[in-house]
């Protein structure tokens, strides 16, 4: 079986979040039997593309509007596990963001042409190459279209008969455009203009929901909150529920691994050395180091629980709701300590500068991007909060776990489905319901008083890390889905 999966991102080539560790990882996990996955991209000046070991394979040009587009297809030959191919095209994808500007930080004011121009190049090629594949794997609204053109554009007839999925990462971006911008697509019978249509505009992630052939996502609660708020899609995931199921994502437990991890001086494993990892020492003795070697250089207790937060710095993390209880909890006088990474909304930022200033020694923030920061901070910490307003999946408290950090997490979409609480006989972390001030600062206080308990902290740390993330299990159910849908052509 052939999937090609096209994509805005895909690690390590770029990724702006959680959609590049999930085309990054799951394609080589699907190629490692019989079947053949291949990534389609755009080839941004990402400083990763621009080193990469690339051959150009191909030289084209494409129809969009009443314009020819020339394109460029290459190869990249580093080893990655599957198939990757880049498509570079003058004037569209030969900038070094991948939607944000990296000097202004506003997106580029033709992100519609943009991915309409990439998708239009793959599509191109798949029909002048002659390859037939099983399965168009869509991500996202910046591929959204390509399930229409597949069936509806003339230039695209051979491929009208070939499955199609979309998987949903994120259903609070759709793309949406004037429907004057429908003139861009190739050729297509105007009886279908409806297609592309919601509310009034042209809706590139609507029409992936409804001309695909599956509609996924990243965890089954997502799913079901998608029904009831989507940004005003509710109606379609309803209309289209028949065709949709939830699948919470993996992690790549090669890449994410404290027995092996690259970025760690100090590997660890739950038994400590062993014939396969000799130099390791066992999980008590490595989270120790860690922790002791963050506090040391930020300034903070070990003896005290140490709290993390890593990712964007915006109301959709919850990043608002966590600065204000950590004031709270500072002024209550409870000895917990707290370190913060990452970057984003710049009142936010300051909010952080602002707390690390008035809490030395009880809180630090590097507000970066820091990939090496962020697995010593897996290791390290004891507990990583996640007190997000939205969530689809979720890889944070995944990564989390396999590092033998206990997650804090509020319970909505592929949060809710990972991390059940404690409190149950599967417990895994500490989950709490309501997005508010008291109920994030009774779990932080709840995992405060865990964390006396040394022997239960150790025992949890045990569950956790024996947990099975990986994309092997995702792997298969995706492959059950595909054979499904084979089977509509018999």
């Amino acid at each position: 079986m052939t999937i090609v999966h096209i994509s805005a991102e895909c690690y390590p080539a770029a990724k702006a979040g959680g959609l590049g560790d999930v085309v990054g990882a799951l394609p080589k996990y699907q190629s490692r039997g019989n079947d053949r996955a291949i990534v389609c991209m755009p080839h941004y000046h990402t400083p990763w593309l621009l080193k990469a070991n690339k051959t150009l394979i191909d030289t084209a040009t494409c129809q969009m509007g009443a314009e020819k587009v020339p394109y460029n297809v290459y190869e990249i030959k580093e080893s990655l596990g599957f198939s990757l191919y880049t498509f570079d095209i003058p004037g569209f994808t030969d900038r070094p963001g991948i939607y944000l500007d990296p000097d202004s930080k506003h997106g580029y004011w033709d992100e519609f042409e943009r991915f309409l121009s990439v998708q239009i190049a793959v599509l191109d090629t798949l029909v002048r190459w002659d390859l037939q594949p099983d399965v168009l794997h869509c991500h996202d609204h910046h591929t959204g279209l390509i399930p229409f053109m597949a069936q509806q554009c003339s230039a695209f007839r051979s491929l009208s008969n070939t499955s199609s999925i979309i998987t949903v990462h994120n259903a609070e971006y759709h793309g949406n455009q004037d429907m004057g911008k429908r003139f861009l697509l190739p050729d297509f019978d105007g009886i279908h203009t409806g297609l592309l249509e919601w509310a009034g505009e042209l809706n590139p992630l609507a029409c992936g929901l409804k001309c695909a052939w599956k509609i996924s996502t990243v965890s089954p609660s997502y799913m079901e909150e998608l029904r009831s708020d989507s940004n005003g899609l509710e109606f379609l995931f309803q209309l289209e529920a028949g065709k949709s199921i939830g699948f919470l994502n993996g992690i790549d437990t090669e890449v994410w691994n404290p027995a092996t991890d690259t970025y760690l001086d100090q590997h660890y494993t739950l038994i400590g050395p062993n014939e396969k990892n000799p130099d390791c020492t066992d999980v008590s003795e490595g989270k120790a180091y860690y922790k002791h070697a963050l506090c040391q250089k930020y300034s903070l207790d070990p003896n005290r629980p140490l709290f993390a937060f890593i990712g964007r710095l915006v109301h959709q993390k919850g990043a608002d709701l966590l600065a204000s209880v950590i004031r709270g909890l500072r002024e209550q006088g409870k000895e917990c300590n707290f370190i913060l990474l990452g970057t984003g909304d710049p009142l936010l930022e300051a909010a952080f500068r602002q707390l690390y200033q008035d809490y030395v020694g009880f809180f630090n923030a590097r507000l970066t991007y820091n990939e090496g920061l962020a697995r010593q901070i897996y290791a390290g910490a004891d507990f990583m909060v996640m007190p997000s307003r939205v969530e689809p999946c979720g890889l944070n408290q995944l990564y989390a776990m396999r590092y033998g950090t206990i997650p804090i997490v509020r319970s909505v979409g592929g949060l809710k489905d990972s991390v059940p609480d404690i409190l149950l006989s599967n417990g895994l972390g500490i989950q709490f319901d309501s997005y508010s001030y008291d109920s994030l600062e009774h779990a932080i206080l709840r995992a405060s008083e865990l964390y006396a308990d040394q022997e239960a902290m150790h025992a949890l740390r045990v569950r956790i890390m024996q947990r099975d993330h990986s994309w092997e299990k995702v792997a298969k159910e995706y492959k059950k889905l595909y054979v499904e849908l084979q089977s509509y052509h018999s």
